[in-house]
């Protein structure tokens, strides 16, 4: 039942929940409550408090309030000191809000008092009301906040519902739930709530003890621990068996040994010293230990002798590689210097050569690195930065992080036992970066001649002399390199093996390991070169020899089940014998058949494999002047194409063709395969041969390859790649090769065994190129004649 509203000026309180029949005190500070302690009248002093849903609000506004609270007489009234005030409060009824007349200067409302529903004699009521008293009982005996004082409060209470009251009003429980009791005016249900909430404080407390209990089991146990070792460290000490400081006089001993700088020596016995004071059990002992453990194991000052032998380097080289001469060449040159530098200045030592190896795969770039340090009678070690994405791969962790290490260069180097091994960072083209940081950033102080010598770790945090190693980085492309670092480093291009090469590789390398492999002898199995020429020409198609060793092992593998089944004597392999065991041809060089037609044309390309040929096929039929490009062609080849139509299109009267056939024919130009993108610009000469081939319905000359750009104007610019291209037109059996005229110069670079089998032409126009592929094409005389070379003009140039 609730009689007729009433205005009262409303205190909201941030923390409390006020309970009819309590008394407590309240701190007055906020200007709105300040204003409304002074208004109250002498002889009536009723306010309705009533609790904040969020006690951090500072000016809370009616929607900020619960809508039930509790009508209150204020007692007295204290000033403090820093002239807020206290008021001692006595709660009296529940109310209702019902609305805020008033906001200015502080909130007035109407309320409606609220009385408790009187319920009939209720044995269940009875029940909860005896379980609540038992309860808050034993809640006194475990809760440190509550006294036996508190149950003599109880005892004097018989009315269930001012006992509910009571007894959560004591309690220390969220807001939320003191509210939740303030607002049910059903006595029943109100018992049953306390009941429920001692329960889950009850439970909140045991549970509390329990985790308590076990902290300080834990921390005594480990306190025990510690009273043992000092004891034990004690007795040890007495004994004259004091473990630590025989560890300590190690260390210490190991410092001394390891011929560190000075700088690393004075920071390892300040380390020392920082160790001793550490507690052994200490977390903090490990990482300080383990970082002394990297200083003293580093190679500071252990060098192995290089090679001083010139002959005996080289025959290590030529023993392990066939080939490769410009590299071995380099290395040959490293050991003269340093022979000599040590002749007139022993022990001045020399900076190691920062080299890249790049070339296609399967070359043996990386098998070279091991044979250069054997060569040089160094230690080798070898670093994959294939998908390294962390800056810290590279540098090491700070010693901060939990299991933190040094870098890979630095492991490396403990591992190698010397500080001028032979480093290969290997496929250093791939390396990546995200989130973590850049690799190839934190790679330019290693391969910086003038920064690595003083080389920082972020674990060792001291310099480190990394001038002496000699670094070989490995790349299959060198676009993804930074200019930055590629800049640092001396690049020598490794091409793909010729035939010659890769029939020497096998017969010295490939066949006798394989061989070995396969559990067979040279009494068991013999390669004759016709055998081994066979499967390179018809099983492989690669720059490099692994699927060689591929089909060679797979050859030899058959040939062991034969030598099983049927006890046969020594195989010996030829053509046929290969063709049996492999199966039908997988290449094969159709230069001679698809050239034979009007606009066929042989170009050359390059690609990670190194080089190789290609196709350019034109075909035409009655149209309107259409060009159609197919085989995947990027937009650099595609803008080739049209320019090569557009120079016959005005040169119709060199070339002998009909002014007007571009109104009356479409032309279509295909460069298999199809299913391959291709792009770049130096395929701009074999399509426009291909158009005039095409156009003037005659074939091409067998066995042309060219390449090279072309301007409208009708020159021929240079293209690059012109080794790999050249080697891959020998390899398809191309006997004549048109190159640009500025190319002249790469020819260098080219063997000269290839050089001797090949006829290459030069063209500074494109029509010296129709002279060469198209000869006997009727067009106007120039002084000129095409440029040729042979071995032989090679020699004299």
């Amino acid at each position: 039942m609730s009689k007729e509203p009433r205005k009262y000026p409303v205190m909201p309180l941030r923390n409390t929940v006020l309970f009819p029949q309590q008394v407590i005190p309240i701190y007055v500070g906020r200007d709105r409550s300040l204003k409304l302690i002074d208004d109250l009248p002498s002889d009536a002093k009723y306010i309705v408090v009533v609790a904040q849903e969020e006690g951090s609000i500072e000016e809370p506004k009616p929607e900020d309030l619960y809508a039930y609270g509790t009508l209150a007489l204020v007692l007295k009234v204290f000033d403090m000191p820093d002239n807020s005030k206290s008021a001692i409060v006595q709660g009296l009824d529940r109310v209702k809000i019902l609305s805020y007349p008033n906001q200015d200067p502080y909130y007035e409302a109407m309320v409606s008092v609220l009385h408790d529903d009187t319920p009939e004699d209720d044995l269940k009521l009875d029940a909860q009301t005896q379980k609540l008293r038992s309860l808050f009982g034993e809640l006194i005996q475990i809760a440190p906040y509550l006294t036996e004082e508190h149950t003599g409060m109880l005892s004097n209470i018989q009315k269930p519902s001012k006992l509910a009251d009571k007894t959560i009003s004591l309690l220390n429980i969220p807001n939320a739930e003191k509210q939740n009791i303030l607002e049910e005016l059903d006595i029943k249900k109100r018992v049953e709530k306390a009941v429920e909430i001692l329960n889950r404080e009850m439970q909140r407390i045991r549970l509390g003890e329990e985790i308590q209990s076990e902290v300080q089991d834990e921390i005594s146990k480990t306190q025990r621990e510690y009273y043992l070792r000092e004891q034990l460290k004690a007795i040890k000490k007495e004994l004259g068996e004091d473990e630590g400081a025989a560890e300590f006089g190690e260390l210490e001993e190991k410092i001394e040994k390891a011929g560190m700088s000075e700088e690393a020596e004075k920071i390892a016995k300040k380390e020392l010293s920082r160790l001793e004071a550490i507690p052994t059990q200490s977390p903090e002992y490990t990482v300080s230990r383990t970082y002394i453990e990297w200083l003293v194991d580093l190679p500071w000052s252990k060098a192995s002798d290089d090679t001083v032998n010139l002959d005996d380097a080289n025959k290590i080289l030529d023993d392990d590689h066939y080939g490769l001469d410009k590299v071995k060449e380099r290395i040959l040159e490293y050991l003269a210097v340093r022979a000599l530098k040590e002749e007139k200045d022993p022990g001045s030592g020399m900076r190691g050569p920062i080299l890249c190896f790049a070339g296609p795969p399967g070359v043996g770039k990386t098998s070279l690195g091991r044979s250069i340090a054997r060569s040089m009678g160094r230690e080798f070690v070898r670093i994959s930065l294939g998908g390294v994405r962390d800056e810290a791969e590279i540098r090491g962790h700070r010693r901060t992080y939990i299991g933190a290490l040094p870098g890979r260069i630095i492991q490396s180097l403990k591992k190698a036992g010397t500080n001028n091994p032979v480093f290969m960072l290997d496929e250093i083209d791939k390396l990546g970066m995200d989130f973590r940081g850049d690799p190839s950033s934190a790679l330019l102080e290693v391969l910086d001649p003038e920064q690595n010598s003083t080389f920082s770790d972020h674990y060792l945090e001291v310099d480190f002399d990394l001038s002496k190693v000699m670094f070989i980085a490995t790349a299959n492309y060198q676009d993804p390199i930074p200019p930055a670092l590629k800049d640092r480093m001396e690049i020598l291009d490794f091409a793909g093996y010729i035939e010659d090469e890769k029939i020497q590789i096998a017969k010295r390398h490939l066949i006798p390991k394989q061989v070995e492999e396969n559990a067979l002898t040279k009494s068991d199995v013999s390669f004759n070169v016709s055998a081994i020429r066979e499967i390179i020409n018809s099983y492989t198609r690669e720059a490099g020899v692994r699927n060689l060793e591929r089909e060679i092992a797979n050859v030899l593998r058959k040939v062991a089940r034969d030598k099983v089944k049927s006890k046969k004597g020594k195989i010996k392999l030829s053509n046929k014998k290969v063709n049996e065991y492999l199966g039908a041809p997988r290449f094969y060089s159709d230069i001679a058949e698809r050239t034979t037609k009007p606009g066929v044309v042989t170009g050359l390309a390059w690609t990670a494999a190194g080089g190789d040929i290609l196709f350019i096929e034109a075909s035409k039929m009655k149209g309107k002047g259409n060009l159609t490009l197919t085989g995947q062609l990027g937009d650099v080849m595609k803008e080739s194409a049209t320019a090569a139509l557009t120079y016959v299109r005005s040169h119709t009267d060199i070339l002998g063709l009909p002014e007007d056939f571009n109104s009356k024919t479409d032309i279509h130009v295909h460069v298999p395969a199809g299913a391959i993108p291709k792009d770049g610009p130096s395929a701009g000469v074999s399509m426009f041969t291909a158009i005039v081939s095409l156009l003037t319905e005659k074939p091409v000359a067998t066995k042309v390859a060219m390449t090279g750009e072309i301007t409208l104007r009708g020159n021929v610019l240079p293209i690059g790649g012109v080794k790999e291209k050249v080697t891959a037109a020998h390899r398809s059996g191309v006997r004549t090769i048109i190159l640009p005229d500025h190319n002249r110069k790469d020819l260098e670079d080219i063997p000269e065994h290839i050089l001797k089998d090949l006829s290459i032409h030069f063209a500074k126009e494109m029509m010296d190129v129709i002279d060469v592929a198209l000869p006997g094409i009727n067009g106007k005389k120039r002084g000129k004649k095409t440029k040729k070379t042979n071995s032989r003009a090679k020699k004299t140039s």
